[in-house]
């Protein structure tokens, strides 16, 4: 078997995401003649006869698994194909990843601004341990309102970070609107795109600099590998390799990095699967009285829904949140009486999972006013039957509230 990219007469250019899902980074392995990458563990690499010309704490040659190792690369491949860059680089969590692009290119004195709703680790990282150590400002905004962000752009700002969809009110804002705004500013745009992944959004070709996923969640899949990723251009990735990975040390292991390399292989009809699950079960539900609220973009009450439908493709996600009629004891019986969904952090995984968060979470002040009335449960739609799902959940709202009127 040749690999897509020796053809002559075939780029990656030419192929679909399902194709480049599959192929992108694998090849025949020369030992074993194995169709499959092999899951490489050694920590270490053979140097060669003389290594005195050798970096260290070089990337370009293996030497070391912290500076690299060889799953950790081809998953990167695949990485950097799905969203259209010119490299990735493969961490060890999405939070490494997110702190890789903030250690990176940010120093003392220089300013943010960020997505007022966004992953937790993020707002801490801009509102306590990036300003308390380092002096590093932000200001958080509704990114979905452009003038906002270039309301908060001050000379000193060096990075615009957005999250789109939001975690968790599913917020959806314009990267392409964002990143004029940021570039007009000598600043650079990083887009965490996890809830989107590279089906529904290619933020790059939208004109950010960097993509942050946490491939623990959609890419790989299955629950059971940790992992975050950033792509972008070559120079920009080589930058986050050499200083927040080989001398921070949050590297992907070689186990996580393989698992992930194969949960991504059905990345594309897993997503696919995921919208259509979400939007059954956000249109049921919508139209349920025993029901506060439903945030999910494909509804026509979002307010970005007609956003969502321009710049989504196909899709409007896995993830939404909502919240039952009654007060935070209401909402944990709610989910202990459900049957299939699995009461649990995280999202993206083939199971269905939700968590009950309470109307004084730490962020809720920039969150909508029924996030702060009723609190939320976030719900990640997994595979299953969204019959099923739907029935579960009627079932839970049977009990804990009362046959619908």
């Amino acid at each position: 078997m040749v690999r897509y990219e020796e053809r002559m007469d075939l780029s990656p250019d030419d192929l679909g995401l399902a194709t480049l899902s599959v192929h992108a980074g694998n090849a025949v392995d020369p030992g074993t003649r194995a169709i499959r990458r092999p899951l490489v563990t050694a920590n270490s690499y053979a140097l060669p006869d003389d290594p005195s010309q050798l970096s260290w704490s070089g990337t370009d040659t293996p030497l070391y698994t912290r500076n690299g190792g060889a799953n950790q690369h081809w998953l990167e491949e695949k990485l950097a194909r799905l969203d259209g860059g010119a490299a990735a680089v493969a961490l060890a969590s999405g939070v490494s990843a997110l702190h890789a692009v903030f250690f990176t290119f940010l120093r003392a004195g220089d300013h943010v601004v960020s997505s007022d709703v966004s992953y937790v680790a993020v707002y801490r990282l801009l509102t306590e341990l990036l300003p308390d150590k380092y002096g590093i400002t932000a200001t958080l905004v509704d990114t979905s309102d452009p003038e906002a962000v270039r309301a908060a752009i001050r000379p000193e700002t060096r990075l615009v970070h957005i999250e789109t969809p939001a975690n968790p009110t599913t917020r959806i804002t314009d990267v392409a609107a964002v990143a004029e705004i940021a570039h007009a500013a000598g600043a650079l745009l990083s887009v965490d795109a996890t809830f989107a992944t590279p089906v529904l959004q290619r933020p790059l070709a939208l004109g950010a600099d960097l993509v942050v996923h946490s491939l623990t969640k959609y890419i790989n899949g299955h629950g059971d590998a940790m992992g975050g990723a950033v792509i972008g251009a070559a120079e920009v990735i080589d930058r986050i390799r050499a200083e927040a990975m080989v001398n921070v040390g949050a590297t992907i292991s070689p186990f996580n990095a393989w698992l992930i390399m194969r949960g991504s292989i059905t990345l594309p009809m897993r997503m696919r699967a995921h919208c259509a699950g979400a939007q059954a079960v956000a249109e049921f539900l919508d139209g349920d009285p025993r029901v506060a609220y439903v945030a999910y973009p494909g509804l026509s009450t979002h307010p970005q829904h007609d956003l969502a439908a321009r710049t989504l493709d196909g899709g409007f996600g896995g993830m939404l949140a909502f919240a039952v009629r009654g007060d935070a004891a209401t909402q944990n019986r709610f989910v202990a009486a459900l049957q299939i969904i699995t009461s649990a952090v995280s999202l993206g995984h083939d199971e269905s999972l939700i968590v009950h968060v309470a109307a004084d979470d730490e962020r809720a002040r920039f969150y909508p006013e029924p996030f702060r009335r009723w609190g939320h449960l976030r719900f990640s739609v997994g595979l299953e039957d969204p019959r099923d799902l739907v029935a579960d959940l009627d079932r839970a709202l049977t009990a804990i509230v009362g046959p619908a009127r």
